[in-house]
């Protein structure tokens, strides 16, 4: 998912206001989103998260849906090119006040260029929970981690329409997008769409609307197969290894960072306050951008860095002379589709994204596949399920070849232009287990490394301190997950029982403290207070898919006979 830096007195009004960030162009005060960042008191968190699914929801129906902190612009929703107006967008246009306006192509495949006057919300046709905080839009991963909770909750009509909005987008917009926004059209997000299909079928199943849901899985294949073509494409294929990457196809700094323009220019002073690090990261451009440049020197720009007349926030993005180079915002940009915003796994800030093959993505893929197959199997399809399950095991191999490292037990990502394997410990190793890519042996070794990760409040993301928050000291809720999942999966109830209690004892306890739910917490010191010192600093609430690995986690201890039970170490208020 994006992570953005909010200024001081952004973070202050999301924490002080019950509503989201609105900009003054945008829908009035009536309109925008209720987020409920902070419980009154009393409010047992089970309550907090219950409520939370009816504040995090957004439809077209809704005002709220439209508003957009990111961007500093009017709010629009997009249709479809080719899509009849639905009677609920015309009812939105008299009830909000909001422009409502057709693509002006009809949309193929993620990366096609999709050019709008100003940027929007995509139309989606059912109902969906929102992150929360400024994220108000339906996101890639974070929603199989929301649905994981919705089903837990008995809202199964809901999380199936979440799912079926992705097969919306994979209808009429090339796929499933990083989230339903225009300036998303060039990047998806980590794919779970299988996971998710598989999760709203086996919850119908379990209801007894066995005939229903197997008609329902017949669509979901074509669109789960539709989906799974973005990441054979020629720009996702790490060379020829036979795994995958992130990218993105776009070029420049992103457009969503209109409302944090020195985001860039904090990666610039960084980089010069290091130079011991060396990237290659760093272009000499002019001081100041004249008024009316001449085509010759945009293009140079363009050509090195970024075009600033095409894009507002490229104009900022400099340091006197200091430029960040092309190829840095391709990584840049690959760094946000792959939801890990920010950490130094791929170079200074991720800047390097887009030259490795990382574990995440390849072990999601091999459970896309082993997905697949277990689909064509249901629906009577055999010579599917073999075409997918040979997929499937040429992935595990070249796994097995770039990215295990038997010597350490781990699995580290691989960078296939320098071609050598990274020795950058990360709790997505776990991934592995999650997704069935490890062998039983392979399992057992990549949980004796737990400790590596584990603190009193969780597992931290990984083993490096680098001040950013996809790195140690903290801790989200869906690597929790996968990796408390993962163990349990190849049967090591006692260390996915402890992982579980330490993390919900911390999301819980700082939820006494301060009556929200986070995006994020220091899992060394059991808080939700972060101290960071570069990237993304704000730490938001609401927030969706915390709610549903907590309640994920809450149901693992009550199965294990452990529910509920708090760690030594936990969070003390007087620390918030």
């Amino acid at each position: 998912m994006i992570r953005m830096r909010l200024s001081r007195l952004l973070v202050l009004l999301l924490l002080l206001l019950p509503v989201s960030v609105a900009l003054a162009q945008q829908p009035s005060t009536r309109h925008r989103p209720a987020l409920s960042p902070s419980a009154a008191p009393g409010v047992p968190i089970d309550a907090y998260i219950k409520d939370a699914w009816s504040t995090l929801q957004r439809s077209m129906t809704s005002c709220a849906s439209l508003v957009d902190p990111k961007i500093k612009a009017a709010p629009v929703l997009y249709l479809p090119k080719d899509y009849p107006e639905p009677a609920a967008v015309a009812a939105l246009r008299a009830k909000c006040g909001v422009r409502a306006e057709r693509l002006p192509v009809i949309v193929e495949r993620i990366g096609q260029p999709v050019s709008v006057p100003t940027p929007g919300l995509l139309y989606l046709p059912h109902p969906y929970i929102v992150p929360g905080g400024r994220f108000n839009e339906m996101y890639g991963w974070d929603s199989y981690f929301i649905l994981l909770g919705l089903v837990r909750a008995g809202k199964i009509g809901l999380a199936r329409g979440i799912v079926e909005n992705f097969f919306f987008e994979i209808e009429h917009y090339g796929g499933i997008l990083n989230a339903n926004r225009t300036y998303y059209f060039s990047r998806s997000q980590p794919p779970f769409l299988t996971s998710m299909i598989r999760s709203v079928y086996d919850a119908e199943i379990a209801a007894g609307e066995r005939p229903e849901a197997r008609a329902w899985l017949g669509r979901a294949y074509g669109y789960a197969q539709r989906g799974y073509a973005l990441w054979t494409r020629p720009e996702h294929r790490a060379s020829d290894t036979g795994l995958a990457r992130y990218y993105d196809f776009a070029d420049g700094p992103v457009p969503e960072m209109g409302d944090d323009p020195s985001y860039y220019q904090n990666v610039i002073q960084w980089l010069l306050a290091h130079p011991s690090v060396h990237t290659d990261y760093l272009v000499d451009g002019p001081e100041t951008i004249p008024d009316n440049p001449t085509a010759a020197d945009r293009a140079h720009l363009a050509e090195i860095s970024c075009d600033p007349q095409a894009s507002p926030v490229c104009a900022q993005a400099h340091i006197g002379t200091h430029w960040l180079s092309r190829d840095f915002y391709k990584g840049d940009r690959a760094m946000r589709e792959s939801g890990f915003d920010t950490s130094f796994r791929f170079g200074p800030f991720s800047g390097s994204t887009h030259h490795n093959a990382p574990m995440c993505l390849n072990a999601l893929l091999y459970k896309y596949e082993r997905d697949l197959a277990w689909m064509a199997r249901e629906l009577n399809k055999p010579a599917d399920a073999q075409k997918w399950n040979a997929a499937a095991d040429a992935r595990r191999a070249a796994i097995d070849r770039y990215l295990w490292n038997d010597a350490k037990g781990m699995y580290f990502d691989y960078d296939f232009v320098a071609g050598r394997q990274s020795t950058y410990a990360f709790l997505t190793t776990f991934e592995s287990l999650w997704a069935g890519a490890a062998s039983p042996l392979q399992a057992q070794r990549v949980e004796q490394n737990l400790g590596l990760f584990e603190k009193p409040g969780g597992a931290a993301t990984s083993t490096t301190d680098s001040g950013v928050q996809w790195d140690s000291p903290y801790g989200w809720a869906p690597l929790e997950w996968l990796a408390a999942d993962g163990m349990l999966r190849f049967g090591d109830i006692k260390d996915a029982s402890r992982l579980s209690r330490e993390f919900s004892a911390t999301v819980r306890d700082n939820f006494a403290c301060d009556r929200t739910i986070h995006e994020k917490y220091n899992v060394v010191t059991s808080s939700s207070t972060i101290a960071l010192t570069a990237g993304y600093t704000q730490n938001v609430v609401g927030f969706g898919w915390t709610n549903g690995v907590y309640l994920e986690m809450q149901n693992l201890l009550q199965h294990a006979g452990t529910a509920n039970v708090a760690p030594p170490g936990v969070a003390h208020c007087s620390a918030q």
